[in-house]
């Protein structure tokens, strides 16, 4: 699913213009980034959390030549689905 997919789902479900989705996803979008930016973590209660772990820096090897490569460190995002998304998944 594309994120024009998506806005036509969340406007058929909600009852919403295609214009006040957009808008709705848009700042849902904003507001997760920059909580994240923040190091803030973003817990929705029967869908799952969002937070920003730190990954070291680390040595890896180019597949074509082989040869050692140093990787730098970063933040990166991470997400954990929750009980119940997990349960209808599956």
């Amino acid at each position: 699913m594309n994120k024009a997919e998506l806005i036509d789902a969340i406007a058929a479900n909600a009852g919403l213009s295609k214009a006040d989705a957009k808008r709705a996803l848009d700042g849902f979008v904003d507001a997760t980034t920059g909580a994240l930016k923040k190091g803030d973590r973003i817990s929705l209660v029967g869908f799952g959390s969002f937070s920003v772990s730190r990954r070291a820096a680390r040595t890896g090897r180019n597949p074509q030549t082989g040869k050692e490569i140093k990787i730098a460190a970063k933040n990166v995002v991470r997400f954990k689905a929750g009980s119940d998304l997990s349960s209808k998944v599956n």
